[in-house]
């Protein structure tokens, strides 16, 4: 059944991306207003595959599977739904073009990859929403910087006077920014309760094991508050909004991907 549901995903995500990125290489959204919701709609099809395809790998009869690559999807997964909801309403799904792609991938390293089960069993009410809040952070804070870096392609077009097809496609200058803050502000929000969170509920959060990813979230968290204080303060927007908001998805990369990613697959440890 997962693998199943997993080749549709795949399927679904990758025939999205391509007739979005097909539409944006000709300089145009898809009009009328019903056939560009007609592909989030597809879209969200895929996402419902994906999300059968993770509650059978991940909920297993002898704990919760949080092993490196289920995580690294259900990241995806839930990334692709915020995404697709919020383009029912705001003309991003354009955003999809580069983040329905990497989903369709972490779905089938999940279906290709064997890997040693990471379980998580009896975990206290606490402990597992500090997971959830961690996720639905990273999440935002993924979509941000997908969002960032079109707005750097764009305002390097704009820069450049260069405003061809691919700008045309895109919503303007000020409403990219603006929805890029409200997704920063979003996931800071969520990676402050993560933060708080895992301070009342996990056991020794600077454990020698967990210290590394403590610190660095606690870095990221710094970045991203300055740079929603810059942008109060002083209006910060543009190239700086773009390098804060890339450095500090970097760090959260490092603090849980890289560190998980080197325990499982190069020291062979949970």
């Amino acid at each position: 059944m997962s693998t199943l549901s997993g080749i549709f995903a795949i399927l679904i995500y990758l025939v999205v991306a391509f007739l979005l990125g097909a539409g944006l290489k000709k300089g145009k959204s898809y009009s009328p207003e019903a056939k560009r919701k007609l592909f989030v709609l597809a879209g969200l099809v895929g996402v419902l595959f994906h999300g059968i395809t993770l509650f059978i790998t991940i909920f297993t009869p002898t704990g919760v599977n949080l092993q490196f690559v289920n995580v690294a999807s259900l990241t995806s997964w839930l990334a692709a739904l915020l995404l697709l909801l919020s383009a029912l309403r705001t003309p991003v799904e354009n955003l999809a073009i580069a983040l329905l792609p990497l989903a369709a991938l972490l779905v089938l390293l999940q279906l290709l990859m064997p890997t040693r089960p990471v379980l998580l069993a009896n975990a206290s009410s606490g402990l597992e929403a500090h997971i959830l809040l961690s996720i639905l952070a990273f999440s935002l804070l993924s979509i941000a910087s997908l969002q960032a870096i079109l707005l750097a392609i764009q305002d390097s077009h704009l820069r450049n006077r260069k405003p061809g097809g691919f700008i045309r496609a895109l919503p303007p200058l000020e409403t990219m920014e603006r929805l890029l803050f409200q997704m920063i502000g979003l996931g800071f929000t969520f990676l402050s309760l993560a933060l708080f969170n895992g301070i009342l509920f996990v056991d020794d959060i600077f454990a020698q094991h967990l210290v590394h990813k403590t610190v660095l979230s606690i870095i990221a968290w710094l970045v991203f508050a300055i740079l929603l204080w810059g942008r109060w303060r002083f209006g910060w927007r543009g190239r700086t909004a773009i390098r804060w908001t890339l450095a500090g998805l970097v760090i959260l990369l490092v603090g849980y991907f890289g560190s998980r990613m080197i325990l499982e697959f190069i020291l062979e440890r949970t």
